[in-house]
């Protein structure tokens, strides 16, 4: 199955000029949506991961039925504010600005093989940046895996884990 047929491009989405790739159309297809679950434990199970970690908001949507289906934790990264408890934060610089994602203190023992999830990986600052939490937090980063990867903007090249993508555009 070419998972490529169930993502949708919605043009000038957020803003003029993108062209935002949309899951929900793959979600909505409980058979392309169970093939690209299966694909991505296929691909993240060799990684023998204790915890996933989903990135807000879509990567929760990829992490949690994986985390399910390979048996193992699943826990969030969030942006700032959104989790209850005590955190850890980490702050990073944007094209234009900066952001901040946390997790909760005690998310991930020290030690523990995390692997992250998201739906998109563009130039992967925010994925970097939850790399540098899980490890502020003792995690082990295995890798990282997401369900799309707009390999124009190389955001792979500035990563030091191994990545998996399922699908990937070109331009």
């Amino acid at each position: 199955m070419d998972l490529k047929d169930h993502i949708r491009g919605i043009p000038d989405f957020p803003k003029p000029g993108i062209l935002f790739y949309d899951i929900s159309t793959l979600l909505a297809h409980p058979a392309a949506w169970q093939t690209a679950v299966e694909r991505l434990a296929a691909a993240v199970a060799p990684y023998r991961p204790d915890v996933l970690a989903g990135i807000e908001s879509r990567g929760f949507l990829v992490a949690a039925p994986l985390a399910l289906k390979l048996g193992c934790g699943f826990v969030m990264v969030r942006k700032q504010g959104k989790l209850p408890g005590e955190t850890v934060g980490h702050s990073y610089e944007l094209e234009y600005g900066s952001d901040r994602v946390e997790i909760q203190a005690d998310a991930v023992a020290p030690g523990r093989r995390v692997v992250l999830l998201d739906d998109l990986i563009a130039t992967g600052g925010t994925l970097r940046a939850s790399i540098e939490l899980v490890r502020k937090v003792g995690g082990t980063v295995a890798a990282a895996a997401c369900l799309i990867e707009l390999t124009f903007l190389n955001g792979r090249a500035g990563l030091d884990i191994p990545l998996e993508s399922l699908i990937r555009y070109e331009e």
